[in-house]
């Protein structure tokens, strides 16, 4: 039996003057890699995209991350039972779940699910006043996000869930330098005679080619989801991953891209993140970022498999550039059958 498996993506996209990601000071975030600086965009950001993907699918059971978890089980008490006092409930059976909240909220904040929030609702409207059956519910049924994130509860780490994806922070594959658009904004109703502008400014911005990379422990997605789910939530995972992007500076860069090309991989041993494929810094050339990337993504990946680790024991590629490593299809074409290996991976381990 395989007790070991592992979905990783790694993902080359190509992003035009923006700045999705921003710092304290407002400045696109950076990070030093190899000696030199590059473009970074943070493992939050993304994943704040990615579960806002998720929640854009109907199909999808999300949860949700809020101080305000009383309204969430206030609503389920309200569609149960109208007539009683939810308000008070909702608090009394998150103060039973060991979760402490007051008018303001939790203290932190708080991922449950629809079933978690229904379930305490449930036992509120039946008067249980066990306080383990209210910890039992906040246990059960999670949604996908949350069994994919995580969760961290302070108050009763019995509640934590372990994520089953790590998300790394993205990097450009080249060396980047940061450049400032001075702007102006005109008012409309200004006297004829003022040929002033209303308001100056700059917006610190730069463009790169990163490397995005990500992977999903399958069993232990497994663990919480079960067979079934384990392989929509990692098909799921893989399109939300590809297509999302941080909103930031969305409105003035219009910086949505599509990656230049994807490699995914089902790997037995272990996660092998191919960032240094870039540690020496992709050269200026008249290609561009982007085909150069490719050629050492392949190259480095195909080093690693011939010196310290296996290959993996399926790969798929989406886009030019990196048939080395896999035949290229399309990208539905790609999450269909990614989907397929996991189930038929997962039936392969006996997981219910």
């Amino acid at each position: 039996m395989n007790k070991r498996l592992y979905v990783d993506f790694h993902i080359l996209q190509t992003v035009p003057p923006s700045c999705i990601n921003r710092d304290d000071t407002g400045s696109p975030k950076t990070a030093v890699y190899g000696g030199v600086l590059r473009a970074r965009v943070s493992s939050q950001a993304w994943k704040h995209a990615i579960r806002a993907a998720f929640a854009e699918n109907a199909q999808l059971d999300v949860g949700k991350r809020t101080k305000k978890a009383a309204e969430l089980v206030k609503e389920q008490i309200l569609a149960l039972a109208p007539e009683l006092d939810a308000d008070k409930l909702a608090k009394k059976a998150l103060e039973n779940a060991g979760i402490k909240s007051d008018d303001k909220g939790t203290k932190a904040l708080f991922f449950m699910s629809t079933a978690q929030a229904k379930a305490l609702a449930e036992l509120a409207v039946e008067g249980s006043a066990d306080k383990k059956q209210y910890r039992d519910a906040l246990k059960a049924a999670p949604s996908m996000d949350m069994a994919l994130f995580g969760r961290m509860v302070a108050d009763d780490p019995s509640l934590n869930y372990d994520a089953a994806a790590q998300v790394a922070h993205s990097i450009s594959t080249h060396a980047v330098q940061n450049e400032y658009d001075y702007f102006t904004a005109v008012d409309d109703c200004q006297a004829e005679d003022n040929a002033g502008a209303g308001h100056l400014g700059t917006v610190e911005y730069n463009s790169s080619t990163l490397y995005r990379y990500a992977t999903v422990n399958v069993m232990e997605l497994a663990g919480q989801l079960g067979a079934a789910q384990t392989a929509e939530t990692v098909r799921a995972f893989g399109e939300a991953f590809l297509f999302s992007m941080p909103t930031g500076k969305q409105n003035t860069f219009a910086n949505r891209t599509l990656p230049d090309a994807v490699y995914v991989t089902l790997r037995e041993d272990q996660p092998v993140n191919l960032c240094g494929a870039f540690e020496r810094a992709v050269p200026r050339s008249a290609q561009g970022y982007a085909a150069p990337s490719k050629a050492a993504l392949a190259q480095y990946a195909q080093q690693m498999y011939s010196s310290f680790a296996e290959a993996p024991a399926q790969s798929f590629t989406v886009g030019s550039g990196l048939e080395e490593l896999a035949p290229a299809q399309t990208a539905k074409a790609m999450l269909d059958a990614l989907e397929k290996a996991v189930r038929d991976a997962l039936a392969g381990n006996e997981v219910g």
